[in-house]
């Protein structure tokens, strides 16, 4: 069995990361006190990750690796200075060169929001048969060939990609308000895509999953890898979508994917504070949609991919409404972002790893559930689509296109023909406004560190992202 494996440590250096962690706190209470500024924060992350992959018959990529490192942020005179480092014993050095770089910035001339101080220990307990970092390497690696000859073995399936990976993440937060707060995180998740063809034909089926509920987030797949090759084949046979205006029903994962994409974003304060046309569209009150609509962003979900106790500038996760009765009710912020605009902390800054400084990101963000069964959603429709998942999308401001995963006719109340290359279109204040029954189905889809949301460089960032079947009218179909 061949593979690009990862790079790896060796022993020696990995003792000495452990130690310098035992002492991190005492490093940094000595080395913080060395300085006089209005703030300072550092962020020291221990990640543990493993890494396989399948592509075809083929094993890609297969290892382990350890890496540690720091970000330092200074702020003097409403001025940054952000230093990221790779060894504590450049902590003091790299606390001068943010200090440094604060003096020579430009001066953003904004208060941080006020939070209390914290002192937190953080642990999610798991069970060791579902701590991944308890499982050996090569029952991780059984366990993703076995999916991905299960894949292979399909009907009119080309090819395959299984790809898998955990993080055991040890993570240090201290300021100079008062707060200091450790973190042990594990983060485990796999992306699966079956791939068929016939001919010039290409069709694929894909799904995501994980979370931070350990190990057992992929076992016992055997019922959605078959279900997902047997859905890109039936697509080879699938008669190509027809285009124009039609009522739509969307599943959850779409609903999820829609929400986040073509309106979370636009709720993340950096961008409204910093673009006009944003904040016009963006203002608070404005009505958006029907009453029963209501848009969370919750960073306390157990279990969800954008769960943390705390974001990375200290602020403790909440549930933040975004849309609560059909208007604006909230937005995501930042500590920097609260204070410009004179709002509340959300819970929502949140960097990649160490490597970069915290910028107003999305959680687990949804629409909460309502009172409509999905067959009576699917019997008010006279001709449309049923439509489920997304193989990708784009957004510009509020306009937003994705594509289907698959999606099926209605007709006269009832679910008809499997169709292909259907895409969604339009813009999202008008959507939200045809949204007519909302769901009692809620169901979330986690990234699981396979896959997650991209930001200023930042990808893939951990995120979740649901809600229930949701009937719109009207809706732009792209086809044939």
């Amino acid at each position: 069995m061949e593979g690009r494996g990862l790079p790896q440590y060796n022993m020696h250096q990995e003792m000495q990361v452990l130690q310098e962690v035992a002492t991190v706190k005492e490093r940094l209470e000595e080395a913080m006190s060395t300085l006089r500024v209005d703030y300072m924060d550092v962020r020291i992350e221990d990640r543990k990750e493993t890494r396989i992959q399948y592509l075809g018959k083929n094993l890609d990529q297969i290892g382990e690796m350890h890496s540690f490192g720091g970000c330092i942020r200074v702020k003097d005179k409403g001025r940054w200075g952000i230093v990221s480092f790779t060894a504590m014993d450049d902590l003091n050095k790299s606390i001068f060169l943010a200090a440094r770089e604060a003096k020579v910035g430009k001066a953003e001339g904004s208060e941080m929001a006020a939070v209390p101080p914290v002192k937190d220990f953080v642990k999610k307990p798991l069970k060791r048969e579902d701590d991944p970092r308890q499982i050996p390497l090569q029952d991780k690696e059984k366990l993703v060939r076995h999916y991905n000859e299960m894949i292979l073995k399909g009907r009119r399936i080309s090819t395959s990609s299984v790809f898998y990976k955990d993080v055991g993440l040890k993570k240090f937060f201290m300021n100079s308000e008062g707060t200091y707060i450790e973190e042990d995180r594990v983060e485990c998740g796999m992306s699966i895509q079956a791939i068929a063809r016939e001919g010039s034909n290409v069709q694929r089926a894909y799904d995501s999953l994980g979370g931070t509920m350990g190990f057992d987030a992929v076992r016992n797949l055997d019922d959605k890898i078959q279900y997902l090759t047997e859905s890109a084949a039936s697509l080879l046979d699938a008669k190509p979508a027809k285009g124009g205006k039609f009522d739509c029903v969307i599943d959850q994962r779409l609903t999820g994917t829609f929400i986040h994409e073509a309106f979370g974003h636009m709720s993340e304060s950096d961008h409204i504070s910093e673009n006009e046309k944003i904040r016009g569209l963006m203002e608070m009150g404005r009505t958006l949609g029907a009453e029963a609509l209501t848009v969370v962003d919750d960073g306390t979900i157990p279990g969800c991919s954008g769960t943390n106790k705390y974001d990375d500038e200290g602020v403790a996760s909440k549930k933040n409404y975004l849309i609560k009765d059909g208007k604006i009710s909230g937005r995501l912020h930042s500590r920097e972002t609260a204070g410009k605009m004179g709002e509340e902390v959300s819970g929502n800054a949140r960097a990649l790893d160490f490597r970069f400084d915290p910028i107003v990101r999305m959680t687990n963000t949804y629409i909460e559930p309502r009172d409509w069964k999905f067959d009576d959603m699917i019997k008010r429709i006279e001709r449309g689509y049923y439509v489920k998942g997304s193989q990708g999308g784009m957004t510009n401001l509020d306009m937003f296109t994705f594509s289907a995963g698959e999606a099926y006719e209605i007709e006269k109340g009832e679910i008809k023909e499997k169709v292909r290359d259907l895409t969604l279109t339009g813009n999202i204040f008008e959507t939200l406004k045809n949204i007519e029954a909302i769901g009692d189905d809620i169901e979330m889809f986690n990234s699981g560190g396979t896959g997650g949301c991209g930001k200023g460089g930042q990808v893939p960032l951990p995120i979740s992202r649901g809600g229930p079947h949701v009937l719109i009218r009207n809706v732009i179909v792209g086809g044939r």
